[in-house]
């Protein structure tokens, strides 16, 4: 028995955020029906990279979903559903606020057919407050947290994360929060209610130091390639080989262990460098013996020596590195699936391990409406002849 055997999930939602909070409930065994519009579907479906002219990313978005087409905006689409609606336990979307009300089927009246369905939204600033109907898209909402200000050189742009972090981010909290909802309606009160999840709050709860150090100190912290002063040594170095590696000594036995590992262990008794305050104050030339002592070696021994030390130092990983690696391998990180165009297309595996009841990965996004006979045929016992005059309508 999969671990959410019998929970049926509605992801209306599109691209990012909303549906990867889906597809990670798909992977633990939900029935995750994905509803897209007739006409083209999820835009997902055709954003890049490509190979082939074949859009590459839908295949792990839109993995163990069933794929149906429904047009919300015509009348007898909303009534198929919240049809729908009656026979499941969650709604996901990620419309603009007050979408799913304008068109008659938010959530007063799913609660008319499903008393105790569950709906999360997943908006870019969420279902109150003055930004409340503004777009919301990852980057911007980035900009928004806080994060984007931080992150880069001093004297160089604030950096954007290259991909869409923020928005994955949105969809952890929104699986977690769905799941949290569940379990206080399955085991505790029997009551559905909403989740209201913005793309920014996620990564502004990761801002704790930030708020407390600007509320009690006044400090607004700037863009810095390090640690941002928390601890020290820290940082990003280069070997002798032109290797990239990471360092952080966020404790006080790991610098010990930095201190074993470089045989210096006379700088523990150095008065510059006794505790962390005293190695953040002076981490500029701290910085600098670690910066030599790594640059003195090639990237193979400099690993064999911290990780008999126990010291954390990884590699700047490429995808190249991560695809090499054994143990991303042991671990099933990366996980190929067969494709019906492709032949075959690589992906991340499930995540987190669960000893008694894995996820799994059973297909790769499916064509669009690959499923509607499946749902409409046997799940509303729809006949042939309506199921043909819905799809001539445009309804499906």
């Amino acid at each position: 028995m999969k671990l959410l055997e019998g929970v049926r999930v509605l992801d209306i939602s599109t691209v990012i955020a909303a549906p990867f909070a889906a597809g990670l409930m798909a992977d633990f065994g939900a029935e995750v029906i994905k509803i897209e519009m007739p006409e083209g579907g999820d835009p997902f479906r055709r954003l890049g990279p490509y190979h082939g002219g074949q859009a590459l990313r839908f295949a792990c978005m839109g993995r163990n979903k069933k794929s149906v087409t429904l047009d919300l905006r015509t009348e007898k689409g909303k009534e198929i559903f919240l049809q729908l609606v009656e026979k499941s336990d969650v709604v996901i979307e990620n419309f603009r606020t007050g979408t799913l009300d304008k068109w008659g089927i938010g959530y007063a009246k799913m609660k008319e057919r499903k008393p105790d369905i569950i709906l999360s939204h997943v908006t870019g600033y969420g279902q109150t407050g003055p930004y409340k109907n503004i777009p919301g898209f990852g980057t911007p909402a980035t900009a928004f947290s806080g994060m984007t200000y931080i992150t880069g050189y001093p004297d160089r742009p604030p950096v954007s994360p290259s991909f869409s972090l923020t928005d994955y981010i949105a969809g952890l909290y929104t699986a977690m929060g769905t799941m949290m909802a569940l379990y206080h309606r399955d085991a505790l009160h029997g009551k559905g209610q909403e989740i209201d999840v913005s793309l920014y709050e996620g990564v502004f709860r990761f801002m704790e130091i930030l708020c407390a150090d600007y509320d009690k100190n006044g400090i607004i912290r700037e863009r810095r390639p390090k640690l941002n002063g928390t601890s020290s040594p820290g940082g990003t170095y280069k070997t002798k080989d032109e290797k990239w590696v990471v360092l952080v000594c966020s404790t006080d036995r790991t610098w010990e262990y930095l201190t074993t590992a470089m045989h210096r262990e006379d700088l523990l008794a150095d008065p510059l460098y006794v505790t962390m305050r005293d190695r953040v104050k002076n981490d500029s030339s701290l910085d600098k013996i670690v910066s030599d002592w790594i640059g003195s070696k090639d990237y193979l021994e400099l690993k064999a020596i911290v990780d008999a030390a126990g010291v954390p130092v990884n590699l700047v990983y490429s995808i190249e590195d991560i695809f090499a690696d054994p143990h991303y391998q042991v671990r099933n990180d990366i996980v190929e699936m067969p494709h019906p165009v492709l032949g075959s297309i690589k992906m991340p595996g499930i995540t987190p391990v669960f000893s008694e009841t894995p996820g799994e990965i059973k297909w790769v996004g499916p064509e669009l409406g690959e499923h509607n006979q499946e749902v409409y045929g046997k799940l509303l016992e729809y006949n042939e002849s309506y199921l043909g005059e819905l799809k001539k309508e445009g309804v499906i």
